[in-house]
């Protein structure tokens, strides 16, 4: 029962995550010009639009995952015009932002939770941490003790997709910011090199044995800040 329980818990926050993080995307496409998401209902947290059009990543593969590793990974994705993108790179450099810096958002909020949480004695610095034990409930029981797990697993897999989808690696939003750096005419070479179907095999390749690498120490660095002084190692 137990890990049913946990099971449950991680979809639903991958579900609510993957869902804000699509539904940035479609949003910011849609007010820079690009209605594409918008007609394929995407531009809404309701996950339903967003798990039909991508079942595999959306289900299958993060209750696979769960099952042989204990924590959830999969994906999602947004359609948007390449026309459009190629006319406006740096349009569609903000659209490729707009997902992690959903995640963002969603560790910053969890963050505020859990101290809100400590600082109403609901929640308590944990001795150890992991991704479901970054905080928690005074005495482990009831709603605070969901509650506590939740916003665990919400801090660590936002962050995760935050500094994930950052690197600079098609087809990773990173890639898609870089743009943003390049004048125009940069941009678009770069674009139209970067959309070559056979570079994402190899740019998730690299992207997750950098990641490996990346991840732990960020993570450490973010349990310190969120708790001061409480030197976590």
């Amino acid at each position: 029962m137990d890990r049913l329980f946990d099971g449950l818990m991680w979809y639903l926050v991958f579900l609510f995550s993957t869902t804000v993080h699509e539904a940035a995307h479609a949003f910011t496409a849609m007010k820079l010009g690009d209605k594409t998401a918008y007609h394929g209902g995407q531009v809404t947290l309701d996950p339903i639009p967003h798990i039909m059009r991508e079942p595999l990543g959306t289900v299958i593969v993060p209750i696979m995952s769960f099952l042989v590793s204990g924590w959830m990974i999969g994906w999602a994705s947004t359609p948007y015009d390449p026309y459009w993108a190629e006319r406006y790179p740096r349009r569609s450099a903000l659209m490729s932002l707009a997902g992690p810096a959903s995640n963002f958002i969603l560790v910053l909020f969890s963050a505020l939770m859990i101290r809100i949480g400590i600082a109403t004695g609901y929640f308590v610095e944990p001795d150890s941490i992991n991704f479901m034990h970054v905080t928690a409930a005074f005495g482990e029981s009831g709603i605070f003790n969901a509650a506590a797990i939740v916003l665990s697993i919400m801090f660590t897999l936002n962050l995760l997709l935050f500094v994930f989808n950052l690197l600079p690696f098609p087809p990773l939003d990173g890639s898609g910011a870089l743009p943003l750096l390049l004048k125009e005419e940069h941009a678009l070479n770069y674009m139209n090199f970067i959309n070559h179907s056979s570079f994402s095999f190899f740019g998730l390749l690299i992207a997750w044995n950098v990641f490996d690498k990346l991840f732990d120490p960020i993570h450490l660095m973010a349990i310190n800040l969120l708790y001061p002084g409480a030197s976590y190692h």
